[in-house]
């Protein structure tokens, strides 16, 4: 198995089963930091609107010289561009920002922003709407949301034509979130995990050490490849092109399943995924 190993989305299309995340890697470190990513085999690279990154992402694909449909390019739509019109303008932005003529997975960022939160099951559905738009006419090879939850999801599917096929959501050992992750499930939507290291709290578990030196691996390895065993795909970040090429080597073992029952105990250990409807954005 290796970064170039995929899932396949119930629409046929497949996804790397590890990719980049890149919220908070912007300007001239962003840059470097994706193209160190492509140069040590990452294909699979997330950015979003709202991370303020895309031409930097653009940038890194293009001066990488690997060819486009060797890679898997996701972004997401801004939390102020809900709604039919909106979402049109936005993606056509993205797709400039990005250099690119499509992207392989675009995602609603968040369910409810605070500025439409009164009324965002229309908008979601209007923002889905334009969606099924781009995906019917190849300019996304997939779409999916992001940090929905069961009632959010259960809202759109009343008027999607087409169901989403990822959903993005904060899940790692602290917070499984067992109730989203189930309704994906059910509803054979992937899983994608961002922060799947909890932006750093797992390296607060002292428990995961001896787990790691087991296998001979980091604790932020085990946690990834934790992740792929309960059938998530993780999208770690890292600047540092030691920990891109480590958050890569998950691939030559096999957690136990005693083992993964006690990371799966790990819960609250550094926090919990936050709730849309509280949010001040």
């Amino acid at each position: 198995m290796s970064l170039t190993d995929t899932y396949t989305l119930y629409n046929g299309a497949k996804i790397p089963q590890v990719g980049l995340g890149t919220w908070q890697l912007t300007g001239n470190e962003g840059y470097h930091s994706v193209l160190a990513a492509l140069d040590a085999g990452y294909r699979h690279i997330d950015t979003a609107a709202d991370y303020g990154n895309e031409k930097q992402v653009g940038q890194a694909i293009k001066d990488s010289g690997i060819p486009r449909e060797n890679l898997f390019i996701t972004t997401k739509l801004g939390n102020n561009d809900h709604g039919y019109e909106a979402t049109k303008e936005a993606f056509g932005k993205s797709l400039e920002d990005l250099g690119l003529d499509y992207v392989d997975l675009y995602l609603t960022h968040w369910p409810n922003p605070i500025m439409f939160r009164n009324n965002w099951q229309k908008n979601n559905a209007e923002t889905w709407r334009a969606m099924e738009e781009f995906y019917d006419h190849g300019m996304a090879k997939a779409i999916g949301v992001s940090n929905f939850m069961p009632k959010h999801l259960d809202a759109l599917l009343k008027t999607a034509k087409v169901k989403p096929m990822v959903n993005q959501i904060f899940v790692n050992p602290s917070d499984m979130q067992p109730a989203t992750v189930e309704y994906n499930d059910d509803h054979d939507i992937l899983t994608e995990a961002y922060s799947p290291l909890g932006t750093g709290g797992v390296f607060k578990i002292p428990e995961l050490e001896p787990i790691a030196r087991k296998y001979g691996k980091t604790p932020a390895q085990v946690v990834l490849r934790w992740s792929l065993q309960h059938g998530f795909l993780p999208l770690p970040k890292s600047v540092h092109e030691k920990h891109l090429k480590e958050n890569a080597d998950i691939f030559d073992f096999n957690l136990s399943s005693p083992d993964i029952k006690t990371i799966n105990g790990f819960h609250g250990k550094f926090g919990l995924a936050t709730d849309p409807d509280t949010v001040p954005w």
